[in-house]
């Protein structure tokens, strides 16, 4: 726990943690806007002639359950990038600062620190998971209110797909840690991650969607191997026509941060800090 308070204060210290929280607030309210225009369109029908191959996926993501999990789960797309950002300075500001030689001096047991810094980056994210949960269940009763659907707090699939999103939010500071690891620059692991996050969650929707026109609707399945496509999926509060079930999602995900923090400890044991 000495370790894992450490890790905190370190960041605690710094202006690191209110600029992320300062960078998150305009991107929350941006999403917000962008989720009750997108859910007022869905449940006044208010967005023209559908095409019949897509019927019944809009049918889906008109559903009460899935209009109220997308509004609860509000910001996740650059929520989660943050808390990856953030798990990536938590390793990456050693290495910036030249504080890691003195960190593994004072313990030389590096299995301990990288653990330490997974908790800390993992209570951070759990922090701001919180924080935005709050304002989505103020928003989330307003939208839904305002559409006539009433708050819907009462929906199983409300509480999962926020449950979830914890967990998603949990999971991504673990990929941070990993990556952070990886490439000890600062600037260079940020970039990076920045490049993975963004160009991965749109490079691999337009080419999912390319190649399933070519080879058929099976190779939409694929999206679950993309880590912020199965983010998203993993939150849906209903199952949508043509896309992977919501917990292959989770599982994948899972796996890529379990790999990312084991990866991310071999490298931290074995790696020469000078």
């Amino acid at each position: 726990m000495n370790l894992v308070r450490s890790e905190l204060l370190k960041i605690r210290t710094t202006s690191t943690w209110w600029i992320f929280g300062l960078i998150t607030l305009p991107l929350w309210a941006l999403t917000a806007l962008i989720n009750w225009l997108q859910t007022d369109a869905l449940a006044n029908n208010n967005f023209g002639d559908v095409p019949a191959d897509q019927a019944d996926q809009i049918q889906a993501v008109q559903s009460v359950d899935s209009l109220a999990a997308n509004v609860y789960t509000n910001g996740q797309f650059f929520g989660l990038m943050i808390v990856m950002l953030l798990g990536i300075i938590v390793v990456t500001s050693e290495f910036f600062h030249q504080t890691v030689t003195t960190t593994f001096l004072t313990v030389p047991h590096r299995t301990a620190v990288m653990l330490a810094k997974l908790a800390a980056a993992a209570i951070l994210a759990v922090l701001f998971w919180l924080v935005t949960t709050v304002f989505n269940l103020i928003l989330g009763a307003l939208v839904m209110s305002s559409v006539d659907l009433g708050s819907q707090l009462g929906s199983g699939a409300v509480w999962r797909a926020t449950a979830l999103n914890g967990l998603a939010y949990l999971l991504w500071s673990v990929l941070g840690v990993g990556i952070g690891v990886l490439i000890r620059s600062q600037i260079g692991a940020t970039v990076t991650g920045i490049l993975l996050y963004l160009g991965g969650a749109v490079g691999a929707a337009i080419a999912i969607s390319i190649l399933a026109a070519r080879w058929g609707d099976w190779i939409n399945d694929l999206q679950v191997l993309v880590p912020s496509l199965a983010s998203s999926l993993m939150v849906s509060g209903a199952e949508i026509p043509g896309n992977p079930p919501r917990w292959a999602g989770a599982v994948v995900l899972i796996g890529y941060a379990v790999v990312a923090g084991a990866i991310g400890t071999l490298t931290m044991r074995r790696r020469d800090i000078s």
